[in-house]
Parts: structure tokens; C-alpha cells; sequence
């Protein structure tokens, strides 16, 4: 059904839709995370390449691309003029911080503030349709924010992987995100009204998510708390990383894709014909 009293899949955001907040928050995430867990410079560039990424799938999506600079003609009202405006200035970071190497200390804190701002964004922008029920819930902002963190710190623990074992601090980090995440994914569900077959779906991806989150939770806490060799810490790492990333991703796809079913009309009775109501 696409109209009626009942509740209906909408059609206007599809997997492309998606895309971009899949590739953004993991990406900003990961521009966040790296300043501040060290590790080389080219984790930036992956984290603007993803953001880029998610821009463009978005971008493919518009059916009249002429027209696509109409969005930033409203900033004072609209989340996605913001998330436009606020992308070029964390993607210019990102290569100011390239080009500066070693000397853009100081840029780190402006860095994270770019991330958390561009991801802040698209969560407020998924939350802004107010006639998706699994989308105007309070409680996905920041559930979209900190599973953009969290996706961050395990791209940047799969990656960094490379450079050798990461440090306490990471794994702390890590930690700390995943804990927010699970801690406000089971308060979101408990306080989620929506169509069955949307939580149907988010029912289904979040047994996935909660996996993807209490494993690498468990997974950090054993690489904070035990002296295990190098070896054995890269392999926590590249596990826990790719999980965490993994569940964020496949449950953003999912509320976007999946969940995302109009609220329908409140309409307690339907007029019939020749039929007299009392």
C-alpha cells in the first residue's frame, strides 16, 4: 500500500539515501577518532574519502542534479543545508591536516568538532522527518551520533592495524563508544512506537547490532586489561574494528531502507456509503 489509513514504506530514500549516512558517520567518526588516537595521517583521508563517498551516493540520487545547490539556500531551517556547509569546511580540515603533517596538532581539536558537527547533522536530518515514526524518536540523535563514534574507532582499529598494536587510550575510546551505543540503542527500542513490520525489521538488524557491539566491548575490555602479545592484540583488533563497524552500518541501512514506514492516518473510523454511523 502507498496511501491510506494504514502505515506505508516510504520511497523517497532508498539504499543511495542510505549510503550517506553510512559512509558519513563512519567517516566523520573516524575523522574524529584519529586525531586524538594518533596513528598516521592517511586514516583522514579515508575518513574525507567516505564522507565524500556518502555525498555523492546522495547526490545520485536527486533526480534533477541541476538542482542540487538549491540545498544550501536554507541553513536557518533545514539540517541538510547544514550538513551541506559543514561538509566542505571538515573536508578542508582534513587536508590541512594533511598538508601540515606533524605541525597540525593544533588542529585536532577543530577536527573533531568538524566530525561530530557533520555527523550531529545527518542525525538531525533523519530525526526531522517527523512522519517516520523509527526516525522522529528523540533518542536517534544521539543514537546516530555515538554509532557514528563507535563505527569510527573500529574503522580506525582495523586500519591502524597495519602500523602495529594500538595503545590504551584507543581501546578506551572504543570501549567508551561502544557502551553509549548499546546503552542508547536499548533505550531507543524500549521507546520506539512503530509500524510492526518496521520493527519487525529493526528487531531483526538489531540482534546483529547488539552482537556487533557486545563482542567488541568484550573484545576491548581483554585488550585493555591483559597482557597479551602483539600478535594476539592486532587480531583483537582487527576483529572487534570490523564488527563494530559492520553492525553500525548494517543497522543505519536498515532504519533507513527497512524501517522507514509512514505513519499513515489516525483515522479511527472510515466513512462507507450507505452506511449510518452512531
Amino acid at each position: 500500500m502507498s496511501f491510506g489509513p494504514n502505515p506505508w514504506h516510504q520511497q523517497s530514500w532508498d539504499g543511495r539515501a542510505a549510503a550517506n549516512f553510512m559512509c558519513g558517520g563512519a567517516g566523520s567518526g573516524l575523522i574524529v577518532f584519529t586525531p586524538f588516537a594518533g596513528g598516521p595521517n592517511w586514516l583522514l583521508l579515508v575518513g574525507a574519502a567516505l564522507v565524500a563517498l556518502g555525498l555523492l551516493s546522495v547526490f545520485s540520487e536527486i533526480g534533477r542534479p541541476l538542482r542540487a545547490m538549491n540545498v544550501i539556500r536554507h541553513p536557518a531551517r533545514s539540517w541538510m543545508s547544514r550538513e551541506a556547509f559543514v561538509a566542505p569546511v571538515l573536508l578542508a580540515a582534513v587536508a590541512a591536516a594533511w598538508f601540515a603533517g606533524s605541525r597540525a596538532a593544533w588542529l585536532s581539536g577543530f577536527l573533531a568538532l568538524a566530525g561530530l558537527a557533520f555527523v550531529y547533522c545527518q542525525a538531525r536530518m533523519v530525526q526531522a522527518a517527523k512522519g517516520i515514526p523509527a526516525w522522529r524518536e528523540p533518542l536517534t540523535v544521539p543514537l546516530i551520533v555515538t554509532t557514528g563514534l563507535a563505527e569510527g574507532g573500529g574503522l580506525w582499529l582495523l586500519l591502524a592495524s597495519t602500523t602495529g598494536p594500538a595503545s590504551l587510550m584507543p581501546w578506551l575510546a572504543f570501549a567508551l563508544a561502544l557502551a553509549a551505543r548499546l546503552a542508547l540503542w536499548l533505550a531507543w527500542r524500549r521507546r520506539l512506537r512503530a509500524a510492526p513490520r518496521a520493527l519487525a525489521a529493526i528487531d531483526r538488524a538489531g540482534r546483529a547490532f547488539k552482537a556487533a557491539t557486545l563482542l567488541p566491548l568484550a573484545l576491548a575490555v581483554l585488550a585493555a586489561s591483559s597482557p597479551l602479545p602483539p600478535v594476539a592484540l592486532i587480531a583483537l583488533q582487527v576483529v572487534a574494528g570490523a564488527l563494530a563497524a559492520a553492525g553500525g552500518l548494517w543497522f543505519k541501512f536498515t532504519l533507513v531502507t527497512r524501517g522507514a514506514y509512514n505513519q499513515g492516518f489516525a483515522l479511527s473510523h472510515l466513512p462507507v456509503r450507505g452506511v449510518r454511523h452512531i
